[in-house]
């Protein structure tokens, strides 16, 4: 069974970057789809983003598309998950979740493994 951890959240001004990271210990992490998920207050935690095994391919929701981008070092065993030209809607803890099947989740049932949240705040 892997554990995650994310790190990287903070409180940033709308148009700035931040760089999330996700680290993954217990099982190699290359064993796993990777995905994004954040929640904001009061709402369902949303997909973000997800990267397959080896780290070729990728998919994100239309919200971020363009602005965040994932991406995995596998010999490190951490996802990254970069986003830039942030938003004060960007607000929210992000998760990351590790998927054993090779198929492209965008929902929260696909990801057995999650990590315990980084909060994101971006003011206007």
């Amino acid at each position: 069974q892997v554990q995650l951890v994310e790190s990287g959240g903070g409180l940033v001004q709308a148009g700035d970057s931040l760089r999330l990271s996700c680290a993954a210990s217990g099982r190699t992490l290359s064993s796993y789809v990777m995905g994004w998920f954040r929640q904001a207050p009061g709402k369902e935690r949303n997909f973000v983003a997800v990267i397959n095994r080896s780290g070729t391919n990728t998919f994100y929701a239309d919200s971020v598309k363009g602005r965040f981008t994932i991406s995995r070092d596998n010999a490190k065993n951490t996802v990254y998950l970069q986003m830039n030209s942030l938003k004060p809607e960007d607000t929210a803890v992000y998760y990351c979740a590790a998927s054993n099947s090779a198929y492209f989740y965008t929902t929260t049932d696909g990801y057995p493994y999650w990590g315990q949240g980084t909060q994101v705040t971006v003011s206007s």
